[in-house]
């Protein structure tokens, strides 16, 4: 299937290129350094395995950026994830370069933190920055000695290569088993300036609220104070990226981080009011753009699922149930085969953690391909499972929900459960 998703159109906001590199100010590049293979990567002569992706990767800015983050909430944290919660800490959330890498994802090692803070400091001591200014994120392989070697053999060429149209190359050398690149921009103005959002990341397997497993990089030349920035990125993760699962597994290495320079020119962004509300908003259409991508490339994944809740009490509800149906191993198995199974939806409904009236449930199944209405106040409807056939064979399906008459509504993401994510799995390390 084609990965590409079908991006929604906003009123005031423009999708335009460049990834994380879209926004004034900020440069990237990407490379191969050998992380997987770090005996074999002094001569030249890499072996074709090693050549398949980059797998490090920097992003930077000109100037200083306000910065905000957010990481994993499973108890093992990676080193990258401790050391870049403690740089922001110690910067009151500044930063002025990310550098990422794949093939290894540094956790649950004695000397992890020691690579990961050596990594900021191989940037740092190029910038001529203090190493806390600098955020690090790394994905791969849990358990396995990082070794540090390449990266260092590699600095000099990475930061040679830096330019501000090296997104591409950037957003390729943090995938893993993702099967295409994910970026998106978005350009929009405020008070006369024209700012723009940008941002890339990685994800495919082990995925799962809250925070999936993913690494993300999110740019903007909106000015912005560190302390709203953390508020938009915070109101915003909670109805994109922790509304989003694969396969139930929740990682050790999520990270999202957004750095704001201010080079659009725009007033600081201080307070909340109507300037503060476009700036969200420009985040959250860049933010689950990238969770839907996120979605639709999930391990082994032919479909892209988005099950949206109306009616619930409050949005909380409606995220419980919108969920609940998106983690349910039958139901995406069902959508895999493609079949109009409406039970395996209102069973997952019953076991979610919220309190609704199941006889008031309405659910409809929807695609480019038309739509079947086949649940009506917690009872099954008459319906042509040769039109159901036709609507769930397509590659983005919507489960539309409605739990009665509340202001609650939420859209959970996610994919269907194939052959091939047991495959991938069952061979993740070779």
């Amino acid at each position: 299937m084609s990965k590409e998703i079908t991006k929604a159109a906003f009123d005031g906001f423009e999708y335009i290129e460049g990834g994380v590199c879209a926004a004034r100010g900020f440069k990237a590049n990407g490379l191969y350094c050998g992380i997987k293979d770090p005996h074999g990567a002094n001569d030249g002569n890499e072996s074709p395995i090693s050549q398949v992706k980059n797998d490090l990767c920097l992003v930077v800015s000109d100037v200083m950026c306000s910065a905000a983050a957010v990481f994993t909430q499973n108890k093992v944290k990676g080193a990258p994830v401790t050391v870049s919660q403690k740089n922001l800490a110690a910067t009151g959330g500044r930063a002025q370069a990310f550098i990422l890498n794949s093939k290894n994802a540094n956790t649950c090692n004695a000397d992890g933190e020691q690579k990961a803070y050596r990594m900021c400091g191989l940037v740092a001591e190029r910038m001529n920055i203090k190493p806390e200014e600098v955020l690090v994120a790394q994905t791969g392989v849990i358990g396995q000695v990082f070794p540090i070697e390449p990266v260092e053999r590699k600095i000099d060429e990475l930061f040679a290569g830096l330019a501000y149209d090296r997104n591409i190359e950037a957003a390729t050398a943090i995938m893993t088993t993702d099967t295409v690149k994910k970026e998106v921009a978005v350009e929009f103005e405020l008070g006369g300036k024209v700012c723009r959002v940008g941002a890339m990341g990685k994800g495919s397997g082990m995925i799962h609220p809250n925070m999936a497993t993913t690494l993300n990089v999110v740019t903007t030349d909106c000015a912005v104070s560190a302390q709203m920035l953390k508020k938009a990125l915070s109101e915003n993760v909670k109805v994109t990226y922790n509304c989003l699962s694969v396969d139930g597994d929740q990682s050790t290495n999520d990270t999202l981080a957004v750095m704001a320079n201010g080079l659009a020119g725009n007033a600081e962004i201080t307070a909340e009011g109507e300037d503060f509300e476009k700036f969200k908003q420009a985040l959250y259409i860049v933010m689950m753009n990238i969770t839907k991508m996120l979605a639709k490339d999930g391990e082994g994944a032919t479909k892209l699922l988005e099950c949206k809740v109306s009616g619930a009490k409050d949005t909380d509800t409606a995220i419980v149930i919108a969920k609940s149906v998106i983690c349910s191993p039958l139901f995406k198995c069902a959508m895999f085969g493609a079949d109009a199974n409406w039970g395996r939806v209102l069973c997952a409904i019953g076991y979610a953690d919220a309190e609704f009236d199941i006889g008031k449930v309405d659910v409809k199944l929807c695609s480019k391909a038309g739509e079947v209405h086949v649940c009506e106040n917690g009872a099954g409807v008459e319906f042509s499972e040769e039109v159901a056939k036709k609507v769930l064979l397509e590659d983005e399906i919507q489960i539309i929900v409605s739990v009665g008459d509340g202001v609650g509504s939420a859209t959970a993401y996610g994919c269907d459960l194939t052959y091939d994510y047991v495959k991938i799995n069952g061979d993740y390390r070779s």
